[in-house]
């Protein structure tokens, strides 16, 4: 028997624990060894120093709601949102923010809005998701077309590294202290430099890349810190973030754009981002043709001419400059669109974006058999190659019997698919499989990234040679050496491992047992965004029912 570590905190590995923390909500169920609740930074030491002792993998989780399967694993769950150690400060006068790794994305805001503040990436899961999930993929969201993904807002980054050691990364200062520091100054950071010309010519040129390990950003900033923004928990567990925070524009206006054909889609995208738009938001045929369908939504959503559609938001201080910037967005559009709504209060472009939010709890409400999977969901693009992918991803679909629903941030050529396959229908694996690798073809021919902005987990690994070439994925394993030789922090998440990518999926008659009532709580989770809760309480609290 595995003596487990000497910590506060808590550790499980009965199996009602375990069972908990087999999902998050990507398409994954793996039973993981045990989960560890570390009580504060000391215990995250000495849980990291156990488990490199006993070469046993460490997987880091917040809130669980990442895509890629970066929050599950085989290894010990290392659930970071119970640290006792929690901070959140707010300095309204440098526009700056401290926070514990475990704070959400509301709890910052909130807290920040009281001085007029935010940090802008918005991502849907802003409610739950924890700052430092956001940190391991670079999380965006919808306004990432004005402000950028969370990389340029971070200022510093603490982390307990693969050796047991706390180590500070700030922007603008060499990195130093701490062994895997040292290895990475000596082997990975100059190999990485004297490649810069590769990397440029190697990397996607897209609006946004959550894909690989980020040695393009690094390159550029010379700065250590933007490795790990986006790594995923595979270079280190981060533990604290300074943040940059930006000042709340006072007004929002909207507008609704519907086109006749999806060729017209990334002309009327170069329309708009002169007019500097917070959101640019596509709706598909398909996203269309799921709330037609649906007896409540489909009355008043009903867009019979549409190919698509395009959700605008645009932010002022000043109403006059808002109403100034609605009516030159109209008339860039109108040529181009077949129909152009406008909403000049924040409540009416509320009521206009109503349409983007009606999708989630018809696809929360399909039946077991038809459920909705996150296999090809991130690509982004060019903003010119826009049309070709979303036809590309539609016949490809159409062609293995698996119904799509897509949408996305075409302000940044960054198209989300979410599949609908039939899995009680024999060999619907293999067809999805066959996908993934036929759009990820089309994806890389375009000149596109496999992941804008939820990291490529375990679901994506495969794929880093096809995206950028054996010589690259070279640096990234060297990277990966520096920071954690051992190789204990994500196994198998960016770099690939010897397990199919469809593997060990939560649906479907492959799935792994786990009791009963757990996989009912986990499902409601799931049709719910209750991805607050914690999962450790869950398993005590069915328990104890039974």
């Amino acid at each position: 028997m595995l003596p487990p570590p000497e910590i506060k905190g808590q550790y499980r590995d009965d199996s009602r624990a375990r069972a908990a923390y087999a999902e998050g909500a990507g398409i994954y169920r793996i039973l993981p060894r045990a989960v560890c609740l570390p009580r504060d930074e000391a215990d995250l030491v000495s849980l990291v120093c156990w488990a490199a002792d006993q070469a046993i993998p460490l997987i880091p989780r917040g809130a669980g709601s990442a895509m890629g399967g970066g929050n599950v694993g085989e290894g010990v769950i290392v659930d970071l949102t119970q640290l006792s150690d929690m901070r959140l400060e707010v300095e309204a006068g440098t526009r700056q923010a401290v926070t514990s790794a475990g704070v959400t994305l509301d709890q910052l805001n909130d807290a920040a809005s009281a001085h007029g503040l935010r940090l802008p990436p918005d991502p849907s899961s802003g409610a739950w998701a924890t700052l430092g999930g956001m940190v391991s993929t670079n999380a965006a969201g919808p306004r990432s077309v004005r402000y950028g993904s969370v990389r340029q807002w971070v200022q510093s980054l603490t982390l307990v590294t693969a050796d047991g050691e706390s180590v500070t990364l700030r922007r603008g200062t060499p990195p130093t202290g701490g062994s895997a520091i040292h290895r990475f100054n000596q082997d990975a950071a100059p190999a990485i430099l004297r490649a810069s010309a590769r990397i440029e010519t190697g990397f996607p040129h897209t609006r946004k890349n959550s894909s690989g390990y980020a040695l393009d950003a690094f390159v550029r900033s010379g700065d250590a810190l933007d490795l790990i923004i986006g790594s995923e928990g595979t270079l280190g567990i981060v533990t604290q973030v300074e943040w940059r925070l930006d000042h709340t524009p006072a007004h929002r206006a909207g507008l609704r754009a519907s086109l006749r054909s999806i060729d017209s889609l990334s002309e009327a995208v170069h329309a708009i981002l002169p007019c500097q738009p917070s959101a640019v938001e596509l709706l598909d045929r398909t996203f269309l043709d799921l709330l037609a369908g649906d007896t409540l939504a489909g009355a008043a959503f009903r867009f019979s001419e549409a190919e698509a559609v395009l959700l605008i938001e645009l932010e002022r201080d000043n109403p006059d400059s808002l109403r100034e910037g609605l009516h030159l967005a109209t008339a860039r559009l109108r040529p181009i669109a077949h129909a152009v709504d406008t909403a000049f209060t924040a409540e009416a472009a509320e009521r206009l974006w109503s349409i983007r939010r009606a999708a989630s709890p018809i696809l929360a409400a399909l039946p077991e058999q038809r459920r909705s999977l996150q296999v090809i969901e991130d690509a982004c693009v060019p903003i010119e190659q826009m049309g070709r992918y979303v036809r590309f991803v539609r016949e490809a679909s159409a062609a293995r019997g698996l119904p799509v629903v897509m949408f996305g941030h075409a302000g940044d050529g960054h198209i989300h698919v979410n599949l609908l396959p039939d899995t009680q229908r024999a060999g619907w694996e293999g067809a999805v499989a066959e996908l993934l690798e036929e759009v990820t073809d089309c994806v890389v021919e375009l000149g596109g990234t496999p992941s804008g902005e939820h990291g490529d987990g375990r679901l994506r690994a495969h794929l880093l040679e096809r995206v950028y070439g054996p010589d690259i994925v070279a640096l990234f394993r060297l990277l990966k050496n520096s920071f954690d030789p051992a190789g204990i922090l994500n196994p198998g998440v960016i770099l690939q491992s010897d397990r199919p990518p469809l593997s060990l999926l939560k649906v479907g008659r492959g799935a792994l047992p786990i009791p009963p009532d757990v996989e009912l709580a986990l499902r409601e989770i799931e049709r719910t965004g209750g991805y607050a809760r914690s999962r450790l309480e869950l398993a005590d609290e069915l328990g104890a029912r039974s």
